[in-house]
Formats: structure tokens, C-alpha cells, sequence
């Protein structure tokens, strides 16, 4: 196994963020509102840049960051206040410059799914405010643990887009 800033390379999907549905997440419809999944689902990128070495620490080191540039929510059931909430992360693909993660978000006692997230992050010169490579050991690192991830079974909401509505008559 290769070895990663923030540990070693999993051939499973990284299980490391827990959230639970707090009361101000939940809106008018008594569910969690749209605004709180993003913000799980960020949360849950925290977590998996800090394991791939990647996070608050590699910022204020290096002065660099990873930028979301593009993002897809698809909702499968409704969460409610309390629900626990379970992550899992796929590192689906990496570049010199770009990363895309794919998260599930389980109800952690029950095990149905929730919601996906898709994103794709860009590596940026904080001081320039451009995107630049990944430093050669980190760029290594992201593609063994893209590679590992590859012989899983791709979750089928990776890649949609938002379907266009016909034109009525």
C-alpha cells in the first residue's frame, strides 16, 4: 500500500466524516433544508483533503488549496432532526491539477441512502489566485488512491447532470 500525507491508500470507500441533523438545519418542510446538505457534504471534503494530506494544515504551509469549481446534489430520501449521518468518499478521479470526489451520505444507523454529492476541485496558488499543479509526491499520492478507487463499483449517480424539462406545446 502506498502512504498518503494523511495515511494509506484504501481500496474501499474513506469513511471518515459523522454528522447528526441538528434543529437549525431543519427547514419549513420538516427536513433537512438544501442549504445543510452542501454543508455536510463540504464538511465531509474537509475531511478526506485532511486525509489526503491536502487540508487546513497543507494550506498554511504551502499557501495552496483546493477550490470547488463544479458540484451535483441528487436526494434519495429525506433526513430528519437527530438523524446520524454516515459519509462515504470516492476519490473518482485526479489530475496534475483537478480532483473529483464523490460522496454518500447513509443514515449511519439505518443504512439507507440519503443524498450524493459530486465535486470537482481545482488546485490553487492562494498568492495568485491560479490554478497550479499538485506538488509530484501529493499528485502520486491523489492517483494511487484514484486508481484504488477505480476497481469499485461506480456509484450510479456519478456524472449526472440536471435533466432539461421538454419544451411544451
Amino acid at each position: 500500500m502506498t502512504m498518503l500525507s494523511g495515511g494509506i491508500v484504501s481500496g474501499t470507500p474513506l469513511d471518515l466524516h459523522r454528522a447528526t441533523v441538528r434543529p437549525e438545519w431543519i427547514d419549513y418542510n420538516g427536513h433537512m433544508n438544501v442549504a445543510y446538505y452542501l454543508l455536510a457534504f463540504d464538511q465531509a471534503t474537509d475531511a478526506a483533503l485532511d486525509r489526503l494530506g491536502l487540508g487546513k494544515a497543507y494550506v498554511e504551509r504551502d499557501e495552496r488549496s483546493l477550490f470547488v469549481v463544479d458540484a451535483h446534489l441528487t436526494y434519495a430520501r429525506e433526513v430528519t432532526e437527530g438523524a446520524p449521518l454516515r459519509f462515504a468518499t470516492y476519490v473518482l478521479g485526479a489530475d496534475g491539477k483537478r480532483l473529483h470526489l464523490f460522496h454518500q451520505m447513509h443514515h449511519a444507523e439505518q443504512g439507507w441512502l440519503a443524498a450524493t454529492a459530486e465535486f470537482m476541485l481545482l488546485h490553487v496558488d492562494l498568492e495568485q489566485r491560479r490554478t497550479c499543479p499538485f506538488p509530484e509526491a501529493v499528485a502520486a499520492a491523489l492517483a494511487a488512491q484514484a486508481a484504488a478507487h477505480a476497481v469499485l463499483p461506480r456509484p450510479s449517480q456519478a456524472g449526472r447532470a440536471v435533466g432539461r424539462l421538454a419544451p411544451s406545446d
